[in-house]
């Protein structure tokens, strides 16, 4: 194998950590709440906790691996985050609950603008969107294998146990990353010299200062479509890692054996529509060029996503409904691997600050959404935030119009 796709591939297992670590807490949802007495609107904060602490320090954490390497920073976040995950296990209420999701989030916002810049380095550019759909693929297949894997966990140990195992996976990552993993391909003494070649010939990576001033590179209107596509698409895969277990259990009384696999099957397509995504997106891009081969998939994705959800919202039917809600998950991923190429795309050597911003602006989205989830169940039913989601999915189709990946933000500011 190919040492770029070596990178890759221990990329991906992070990316599946990550989801296992993030989607535990949903899947435990109904014991937490019963263990801690918590309420709906509790349980909404607690999720929307993670979330605002994921946003907040996105672009922070983006702009430190710009400056100091996806290596550095990725053994920091990873080890600040599998602490947390099992200090998740110890909480004894709701109040230490959201500390300790608040700080795990924290971590957990180093992850992908961290993981873009090991790629933006590792890949030539016409490989971003394949590496981008295994990433965000790998995300999907973590999503959809925690209630497979922690279910019974919780059943026989009790929920507490899952977030320590986890939190030690975590640590094993970091020990062969520390040892492995090189900054540049020039340091990596097992590349080939025609590989090396072939990748610094072609990643496309411009010369332009990574010391940019943050709100000098952010101040470029193509980036803010982009942001606001963006948090229509994390509003809702946000519903899927949070409040979906909740919704098929509260919402339509699924029990909890069976939610095990209905959980899942949303995931494993969303895994399908990420792979198939990136792939469909670099080839829109020789077809059409980089312009509107990077909007077609997308567009199409998050319109077919927002027309699932609204139906699944509104049918009586529990079977036909997880079935739309799989399909709504799978054309609404096919966006997350062309969103993180565009940003790599425009940010050139500045991805990490361009991922962490348009990921930012996306958990904003996923913050309302998650908190406010709550209520509106509350209020109204179920169905109807699932209704709304479905309409914010439509509108981010509909922006995609706007967004030019021939667009580089260093090239711009020179």
């Amino acid at each position: 194998m190919k040492k770029r796709y070596q990178v890759l591939l221990v990329l991906s297992i992070l990316s599946t950590v990550t989801f296992l670590d993030r989607i535990a807490i949903s899947t435990a949802g109904e014991r937490i709440s019963k263990d801690l007495g918590l309420s709906p609107v509790q349980w909404g904060w607690v999720l929307g906790m993670f979330t605002l602490a994921y946003g907040l320090f996105e672009i922070p954490t983006g702009l430190l691996g710009d400056r100091l390497g996806a290596k550095r920073l990725l053994i920091r976040v990873v080890l600040w985050w599998s602490f947390f995950t099992v200090l998740t296990g110890f909480s004894t209420g709701f109040v230490m609950l959201l500390a300790v999701r608040f700080l795990f989030g924290i971590g957990e916002a180093g992850a992908y603008p961290n993981i873009s810049i090991a790629l933006s380095k590792w890949l030539p550019a016409f490989e971003r969107g394949k590496g981008q759909a295994l990433i965000w693929a790998a995300s999907r297949i973590g999503a959809g294998l925690t209630p497979i894997l922690v279910i019974p966990i919780q059943q026989k140990y009790g929920w507490q146990m899952s977030f320590y195992i986890l939190g030690g996976v975590g640590l094993l990552w970091v020990i062969f990353w520390i040892f492995w993993y090189k900054e540049e391909p020039s340091e990596a003494k097992d590349i080939s010299k025609e590989e090396l070649n072939f990748i610094l010939e072609n990643r496309q990576l411009s010369d332009h200062s990574p010391k940019q001033s943050v709100w000098k590179i952010l101040n470029h209107p193509n980036l803010w479509i982009l942001f606001l596509m963006y948090y229509c698409y994390a509003a809702g895969a946000y519903f899927f890692q949070s409040w979906m277990p909740k919704y098929l259990q509260q919402g339509r009384g699924i029990s909890e054996e069976n939610m095990k696999f209905m959980a899942s099957a949303p995931f494993i397509l969303g895994a399908v529509g990420c792979f198939l995504g990136g792939i469909l997106s670099d080839y829109t891009v020789k077809k059409y060029g980089k312009k509107w081969g990077r909007r077609i998939v997308p567009m199409i994705g998050l319109g077919l996503s927002g027309i699932c959800l609204i139906t699944a919202s509104l049918s009586q039917n529990d079977t036909l409904a997880v079935v739309l809600l799989s399909l709504g998950l799978a054309t609404m991923d096919v966006n997350a691997p062309v969103a993180w190429a565009v940003a790599m795309d425009i940010g050139g050597k500045q991805s990490g600050t361009v991922s962490g911003a348009m990921n930012s602006a996306g958990l904003i989205g996923a913050y309302i959404n998650t908190v406010s989830f709550g209520y509106l169940a509350t209020t109204f039913g179920y169905y109807f935030p699932v209704l709304m989601i479905g309409g914010l999915l439509i509108l981010g189709s509909i922006l995609w119009l706007k967004i030019d990946a021939t667009h580089q933000v260093s090239v711009q500011s020179e």
